[in-house]
């Protein structure tokens, strides 16, 4: 595995922690440990996420402000051996 998909995953399992963590607070808002957890949580999937669109520029339309998009001139994961 590239150093590029290991972080793409790690960027991936830190959205899916706060999305899990999003969910649990909807049903249990008062528990200050499990929301400091989340706030945590959030900074280290931005960090991530900023890493990564530094060194291999960006995972959605939003943040992208060129054209063509650069990651259509990535192989795509069914291009790779």
């Amino acid at each position: 595995m590239d150093n590029r998909e290991k972080m793409l995953k790690e960027v991936m399992a830190a959205d899916f922690t706060v999305i899990d963590l999003n969910l649990y607070l909807n049903t249990h808002p008062c528990e200050h440990k499990t929301i400091m957890f989340y706030n945590a949580a959030v900074q280290r999937a931005k960090f991530l996420r900023d890493s990564f669109e530094r060194m291999y520029g960006p995972l959605t339309p939003f943040t992208c402000m060129r054209c063509p998009w650069p990651w259509i001139e990535s192989p795509w994961p069914w291009e790779k051996q």
